[in-house]
This record gives C-alpha cells, sequence and structure tokens, in this order.
C-alpha cells in the first residue's frame, strides 16, 4: 500500500508498482481487478483462490514486459499491508528464546502451543515511528514470521495447514516487559497491556506469497537494534511449525482470511540481557525470502 492516497501496489524484482494501473494496461480480467482492488488487500485475502493465480499471472506480465511498466517513483512511501483484524500471536515458540526468559517449557509431546492476541490498532508499516508509553520503562523487540490465512477452516490438519496460508510477511512484536507482570490481581501475567499499545506490530514490508516462500520452517529471521545484530536464527528451530499452530488455532475457532499468525521469535531478545528500546534507536527486522522493515523508535508527544 502506499501512503496519502493508499492504494495496492504490485511488487516485483524490477520495483514497485501501482496494482490498478498495471492490470488496468494489461488488460486482462478488467473486470476482476476492479472488483478485487475496490475492496482493499483484506478483500483480496477474501478471494485468495480467485485472487492468487491472477497476481501471479500480473506479476509475470510486468516482469516480461521490461520498460512497458513504470515502476512507483522514489516518493512512494509503503504502509502497512492491511490491517488484520485478528493477530494471534504464539509465545515461547523457540527454545532458546524461552531459556533466556526463564520459562521452563514441558515437553512438545506433552504440550500445545500457547496463543494471545495482539490489537489490530498495534499495526504501523515501515518507516512509522513505535511510540514509547509514558509508563513503559522495558521496551523490546521480537522479529517473527508472520503467516497470513487465505482460506478459512475448523479443525484442519497439519498436513494440510500450509494449503491454507494465503502469504507470508515480517512482524515485530514490540512488548513493554514491565507492563505484562501485574501485582494487583492473583494473575501474574497482563501480556494484553504489554503488547498492544498502539504502534506496538510494525508489520510489513509487503506480502509475499505462500507460493513464493516455500517451505516456511527454513527462512532466516534476524534483528538489529541500531545496526548491530540482536536475532540471528532459523524458522527451523520452532518448537511448533507453522502448520501445527494452523492446526491448533482451527480446533478452537475457525479461522477466517486474512487473520494472521505471528509465529515466536527466538532469542536475542533484550530481555535476556537487560537492553531495551530508547528514543531515537531504529530497529530493523528481517525475514529471508520476505524482506525486511525498519522503524524508529520515538517518545510519546507531550501536550
Amino acid at each position: 500500500m502506499i501512503r496519502d492516497e493508499v492504494r495496492p501496489v504490485l511488487v516485483t524484482e524490477q520495483g514497485v508498482y501501482d496494482l490498478a494501473l498495471v492490470a488496468r494496461l494489461t488488460g486482462k480480467d478488467a473486470q476482476a481487478w476492479d472488483k478485487w482492488i475496490s475492496a482493499g488487500v483484506a478483500g483480496m485475502l477474501d478471494r485468495w483462490l480467485d485472487v492468487a493465480p491472477a497476481l501471479a499471472a500480473l506479476a509475470e506480465n510486468v516482469a516480461a514486459a521490461g520498460p512497458k511498466y513504470e515502476p512507483l517513483g522514489t516518493g512512494t512511501q509503503l504502509c502497512e499491508p492491511y490491517r488484520p483484524i485478528r493477530i494471534f500471536a504464539t509465545a515461547s515458540n523457540y527454545v532458546e528464546h524461552a531459556q533466556e526468559m526463564g520459562t521452563v517449557l514441558a515437553a512438545k509431546s506433552e504440550s500445545q502451543p500457547y496463543v494471545f492476541m495482539k490489537a489490530d490498532s498495534s499495526v504501523i508499516g515501515p518507516d512509522a515511528a513505535v511510540i514509547l508509553p509514558e509508563r513503559a520503562q522495558k521496551v523490546d523487540w521480537e522479529v517473527e514470521l508472520a503467516a497470513v490465512i487465505g482460506i478459512g477452516g475448523r479443525d484442519i490438519p497439519v498436513e494440510k495447514a500450509l494449503d491454507h496460508v494465503a502469504a507470508y510477511s515480517v512482524i515485530n512484536d514490540i512488548t513493554s516487559r514491565d507492563l505484562t507482570r501485574r501485582s494487583d490481581f492473583p494473575f501474574k501475567f497482563d501480556w494484553f497491556r504489554g503488547k498492544s499499545f498502539d504502534t506496538f506490530a510494525p508489520l510489513g514490508p509487503w506480502l509475499v506469497p505462500a507460493a513464493c516462500i516455500g517451505d516456511p520452517q527454513s527462512l532466516r529471521l534476524t534483528l538489529d537494534v541500531n545496526g548491530t545484530r540482536k536475532q540471528d536464527d532459523s524458522t527451523g528451530s520452532m518448537i511448533f511449525s507453522v502448520a501445527e499452530q494452523i492446526s491448533y488455532l482451527s480446533s478452537i475457532l475457525t479461522l477466517r482470511p486474512g487473520d494472521l499468525i505471528a509465529t515466536g521469535t527466538p532469542d536475542g531478545v533484550g530481555m535476556g540481557t537487560g537492553e531495551f528500546l530508547n528514543c531515537g534507536d531504529i530497529v530493523t527486522a528481517a525475514v529471508e525470502k520476505v524482506g525486511a522493515i525498519t522503524n524508529p523508535i520515538r517518545s510519546m508527544p507531550v501536550g
């Protein structure tokens, strides 16, 4: 998507293109594209079985046409690819991350994924600022692979779960560690409060169709703060795979197109060393084959 006048874009190796314009210029499926584009990215995910092959054909056409299609200029600003209504996030899904957090895990054979939800209003796009809440002292980072559902379902078998994924993206699960704990209630944790502040879910830089990714369990994840590498691991280190997470969630509720699953973060978060984000920091989260999203850290405006 692009800011100011927000509209969907098509991203290829050649550049970033206005999706409506290239669809119109090709003349193929013009009526269908008008309908899909008017519904926005969320609407396209609702019709993913129809949109996915048309999108692949359009990308091939643009790549083959060379200079016939002109990419958008350098003034184009990407925003969040879309705003998911439901964000499911899997906690402690890497053994070494659990260890750095002091979390004792049961054996996988005796356990299931631990999933919480994050507010949709926390989503921001590339280059948008993460705002430090005034009362938060320990704001942390977590790079994660985001899986976006394109085909809904209930009680999805593990072996068929990846067929339900439309696309993948990068999400940075920003967390105020000091605000995830409560002493005024008998309940120890309050992950909703610590993880759902506005701007606490940088997402992007775009959605990459699952067909372009292949195996989601062989992707490198990295996160840098001010150019220094903090996290570096592979999705192959997950305890519960993407497919297992989808299957588990669908055993509880019906997954819908557009649902987003943040699949867990590896070790290297700030909590492990007592280092947290400060105003002026620059954070870059990246996933192999998907892309990277960079966000500055800012203080809450006064007044």
